[in-house]
């Protein structure tokens, strides 16, 4: 019965590859990508543009709208946090997980990053100020080192941008990273300590049910009015693990309150499309 099963799952693995050719060419071979029209209805009923991706490990097939989009590079923004906390965690920067960021006093973008946060607080809740201050702290040559031996996206850092290369600049990176290096760290892949590992998994959970455990990270970017948003994490449910890079763009003018919501929105109403959660 098992054989049977993985001949099925082959079969209809080369069936969608080869329908879906154009935009499995940077998919691991082993991989196989579904169109999932549902998902764009998603996208379009939340006035905003983009694509969905979801990633099945036991059956290694990838779910999205729009596989072209996501194959395209994007500012990370704040879903950098995830290898800022691993390298500042790696170079002792960050020392463990109650580390606290001492708010120096003046206002901030958020009223959440007036107040000295610890660690976990300072990653949900986004602190730019914090997470620019260990990447100045990281410096430029052990940034660049981390991150290549890291292997996350294309990134663009020296001492000019060292604090913001992730939120302006030529640093990119596209949704099939964001899986691929999520798949990586989750399955302890990366190069780097179980200690690190088990702290930035700690940080990263959202919410915890009888179902499911969600862990993410949103990310937010800006150029000259023209917004990016990202929510990318993994859920947990059963004997299975499904990843997730969801990247969107607000239509005509923005309520940026409401598209900050829409990118955990889309993500969730996705899941429940594929009968992951209800």
């Amino acid at each position: 019965m098992n054989k049977m099963l993985t001949v099925i799952l082959l079969l209809l693995c080369f069936s969608c590859k080869e329908h879906n050719s154009k935009a499995t060419q940077q998919v691991f071979e082993r991989d196989c990508t579904v169109v999932k029209s549902e998902f764009q209805s998603i996208i379009d009923s939340s006035d905003v543009i983009g694509s969905i991706l979801i990633f099945d490990l036991n059956k290694s097939v990838y779910y999205s709208n729009d596989f072209k989009w996501a194959k395209t590079g994007k500012l990370p923004a704040s879903t950098f946090k995830i290898p800022n906390t691993i390298v500042g965690l790696e170079t002792g920067v960050i020392r463990s997980d109650s580390t606290i960021f001492k708010w120096d006093g003046e206002e901030k973008w958020l009223k959440a990053w007036e107040q000295d946060l610890v660690l976990k607080d300072a990653f949900q809740f986004s602190c730019v100020p914090c997470y620019q201050e260990v990447a100045r702290e990281i410096g430029v040559d052990r940034m660049n080192d981390y991150i290549k031996i890291l292997k996350y996206g294309t990134l663009d850092i020296d001492s000019v941008n060292i604090d913001n290369f992730w939120l302006e600049g030529k640093s990119r990176i596209t949704q099939f990273q964001q899986i691929d290096f999520l798949k990586r760290f989750y399955k302890n892949e990366l190069p780097i300590s179980r200690r690190t590992s088990e702290i930035v998994k700690s940080i990263l959970l959202i919410k915890n049910t009888d179902h499911y455990r969600l862990s993410g990270k949103t990310g937010l970017s800006n150029v000259n009015e023209d917004y990016n948003g990202w929510f990318v994490g993994y859920l947990e449910q059963d004997n299975n693990t499904y990843f997730f890079a969801t990247n969107l763009e607000p239509k005509g003018k923005i309520n940026l309150d409401s598209f900050i919501k829409k990118r955990l929105d889309v993500t969730t109403l996705a899941f429940e499309i594929l009968n992951i959660i209800d």
